[in-house]
């Protein structure tokens, strides 16, 4: 719920009705077609956002080469969001697991069950970035569709009052969050298919704005050369082969030497690093 400019409560956006009727009625192909319609939507309005994405990104950037991390906050599926995005970072980039760090309001048991009023609470976000020491090189970010959620703003509002760098993303315009962050992005995706249901267009738009902030902070950290991921983990054949590839393709390697290489290495940006090496000392 957001408030007007005489202090009453007004329906936000993500809450509005949908503007389909009678969606048990329709047929499945109206279904998947009325819903890719919607998804249609949600990248003008990232389109749109790109500026507040820019500015949050820009001075995230300059924190992190002093070792800041970013810490996100969120409830639901907004919270499952952040977590994934966090998560998804070591394997792809090689980078620490506390670089980035994904909070969820209810803890790691929310990522699969709801945990009933955990959200409610707007003391417990801050509770918990003090655990991890948090300091003025980080960046604390919020995640809430609707705007409103007292978990988050609480953590964000916080975070600023003791000289931490904040951001939101939210789907609603002028919410409770976005005046709390001192950078907001607000991607307005407009009513949910289904009234309310924020995991989708809300979802769909908070994870491309999530996959633009920490790939982009990504390479610009070093972690990617060329148009590569030359830092990922060799966790399974995949990866192999797609590293094994990369050494190809840069050093002009057979398939066989240049696995060889990368396994001996471990990475790589450490095999190329070796390769390099060798060369110069000729």
């Amino acid at each position: 719920m957001l408030r007007d400019h005489k202090n009453k409560f007004i329906l936000s956006i993500t809450e509005s009705p949908s503007r389909f009727q009678n969606l048990e009625k329709m047929p499945v192909k109206e279904l998947i077609s009325s819903i890719n319609k919607e998804d249609a939507k949600v990248h003008l309005a990232v389109r749109k956002a790109l500026p507040m994405i820019e500015n949050l990104v820009t001075c995230i950037i300059e924190r992190m080469k002093k070792g800041g991390r970013v810490f996100y906050l969120g409830a639901g599926t907004s919270g499952r969001l952040g977590v994934l995005d966090a998560s998804e970072l070591p394997p792809t980039f090689g980078v620490p697991d506390n670089l980035v760090i994904g909070l969820i309001a209810g803890g790691d048991a929310a990522l699969r069950k709801a945990v009933e009023n955990a959200e409610d609470n707007p003391d417990r976000a801050w509770e918990e970035l003090q655990s991890f020491k948090i300091n003025t090189n980080d960046t604390v970010i919020g995640i809430a569709a609707s705007g409103t959620t007292p978990y988050v703003i609480g953590g964000i509002q916080k975070a600023r009052a003791n000289g931490i760098l904040t951001g939101c993303i939210t789907c609603n315009p002028d919410s409770m969050i976005a005046d709390a962050a001192e950078y907001p992005v607000e991607a307005i995706t407009g009513p949910e298919f289904v009234t309310g249901s924020t995991r989708l267009k809300a979802g769909t738009a908070q994870k491309m704005i999530l996959n633009m902030i920490t790939t982009t902070i990504m390479i610009k950290l070093g972690k990617v050369k060329g148009n590569k991921m030359i830092h990922m983990q060799l966790t399974n054949k995949k990866l192999v082969t797609r590293g094994t590839r990369m050494l190809m393709e840069e050093l002009s390697l057979d398939f066989d030497t240049a696995q060889q290489l990368l396994l001996e290495k471990g990475s790589v940006k450490k095999a190329l690093e070796s390769r390099q090496k060798k060369l110069n000392s000729k």
